[in-house]
């Protein structure tokens, strides 16, 4: 089952470049296929370059804390180096 999820994440000066380069990487594709249905992936940029946000189908939540926590062996180095701190929500459907 999938969790529609939000990521908002704060980089450090300067890291867009090298956070979106990991992300369109092959082994970023590979790690955020793990986490997440990426074919249905929603994100922007702030314009001040520093904020990023993902609107993300999420298929495993312990997979998804371990890619942006640190602890994930493949992406931990990356986020370590760009990110400054995440904010991560959960999406519900409200009817109007």
């Amino acid at each position: 089952m999938e969790t529609e999820t939000l990521v908002v994440a704060h980089l450090k000066e300067g890291m867009l470049e090298k956070f979106m380069g990991f992300m369109q990487s092959d082994a970023g594709m590979a790690e955020r296929a793990k986490v997440a249905n990426v074919s249905k992936t929603i994100g922007t940029v702030a314009p001040d370059k520093k904020t990023v946000m993902f609107k993300i189908f999420v298929t495993d939540k312990e997979a998804l804390k371990a890619f942006i926590n640190g602890s994930n062996p493949v992406s931990g180095p990356v986020m370590e180096e760009v990110m400054d701190n995440y904010t991560v929500y959960e999406l519900n459907k409200v009817d109007m």
